[in-house]
């Protein structure tokens, strides 16, 4: 038999227990059930709605032109800088003519060198068809032998041949002349369009080598008109077709509080992502499988004019294409709505009634963004369709 004071803790633990569980019992703290939530609801409204593919590009003019040297030598003047305009036609940079202009020295010496022999020829030729003709009279006249006549015919057709032979020689030199002369024009280096120079990569008293390949000297692009080169995931890269809507905005004025939006269209999807298949070949033969999982990427192109000089080359653009967009819509948000199973386009939601009870709906969607869908079918203006649950204000959870 247990103690008396045992006996009395071990009677009061009990109505304590007994307490509690009648404070259960009672509502204090219980389990919820779907009667017992709260529902969160919004109103039907309209809003608009794009439907877009996202992705960063970056910012190119869209006429430009790499200016190099055809001429090795030394740079005696490069008179213009990044950021300078030019005209066709201006002067950018003038090459040492030292080398040029003696080689077109030496051709117009060996060129008159060449009509002097020919004209010598030419009065040979003339000689040689007299001695020629003067041995025919006397052949004819029994005064002079077939030999004699012979030698005379193979002289004058001697000198005609000699005198095609430097007529060919002059017609050569004439030409590389030409060639010479042109080089030499090649040292002085003119803009060969309209535009802004946007680089410069050589400088006053550098040696240029062309031997082997044209050194780039500077680059001159019209900025009026740029292009956007944008990476489309191969994902995404289906939706994107030319002649649709696109627009983007700079990372410059992203913080801004009304960030400027430029809109194009779409010039071209390219059919091919950047770099060559022999090339993806070897990085994936280098690197393994893990080269082999890059992400592939493909490039679209886009125009947009740039009259103000507000966007600048190597910019980066964050760039929306408008896939679809619907206008003055009913939308619900996207948290609302699940979709059925076999039914594209066809998308379960919950809808309160005027007594607070939840009614369920099937609802055609049509076109979507990150946030909201379009409302075809199954909803009225002003219907209030559940977002979500929560538990009442007045109740709490049972926590042991």
């Amino acid at each position: 038999m247990l103690p008396k004071s045992r006996a009395s803790r071990r009677r009061g633990s009990l109505l304590a227990i007994a307490l509690l569980l009648l404070a259960a019992a009672a509502g204090f703290g219980s389990w919820h059930s779907r009667a017992d939530s709260a529902y969160l609801a919004q109103r039907v409204g309209r809003a608009d709605i794009e439907s877009t593919v996202t992705a960063i590009g970056t910012l190119q003019p869209r006429r430009y032109i790499d200016v190099g040297a055809q001429v090795s030598g030394l740079i005696l003047r490069l008179p213009v800088e990044p950021g300078r305009t030019v005209k066709r036609g201006d002067l950018l940079a003038e090459i040492d003519p030292s080398v040029q202009r003696a080689t077109v020295d030496a051709g117009r010496a060996a060129l008159a060198a060449l009509r002097a022999q020919l004209d010598d020829q030419r009065s040979q030729h003339v000689l040689a068809e007299r001695q020629f003709s003067r041995h025919k009279i006397l052949a004819a006249a029994g005064a002079s032998r077939l030999e004699e006549m012979q030698i005379a015919e193979a002289g004058f057709n001697s000198a005609a041949a000699k005198i095609a032979n430097l007529q060919a020689q002059i017609a050569q030199t004439q030409a590389t002349q030409r060639a010479e002369e042109a080089r030499l024009g090649f040292t002085r280096i003119y803009a060969p369009m309209d535009g802004t120079v946007v680089s410069v990569e050589a400088r006053e008293g550098q040696t240029l080598n062309a031997t082997y390949q044209t050194p780039h000297i500077l680059r001159i692009a019209d900025l009026g008109t740029m292009t956007v080169w944008t990476e489309v995931s191969e994902a995404d890269v289906r939706r994107v077709k030319a002649g649709m809507p696109v627009y983007f905005t700079t990372l410059g004025n992203a913080d801004t509080s009304h960030p400027r939006r430029w809109e194009a269209r779409v010039r071209q999807v390219l059919p091919a992502p950047p770099g060559s298949d022999s090339e993806a070949a070897s990085k994936a033969g280098a690197g393994g499988a893990a080269s082999a999982v890059k992400a592939v990427v493909y490039t679209v192109l886009f125009d947009v004019d740039n009259a103000d000089g507000e966007l600048m080359p190597k910019m980066t653009a964050q760039v929306g294409f408008v896939a679809a967009e619907a206008k003055d819509v009913l939308a619900v948000p996207l948290a609302a709505l699940e979709p059925v199973a076999a039914r594209p386009g066809i998308f379960a939601g919950r809808v309160l009634d005027g007594d607070g009870r939840v009614q369920a709906r099937e609802l055609r969607i049509g076109v979507r963004d990150r946030h909201l869908a379009e409302v075809i079918e199954g909803l009225r203006e002003g219907e209030q369709i559940v977002v979500g649950e929560k538990p009442p204000a007045d109740k709490r959870w049972l926590q042991w």
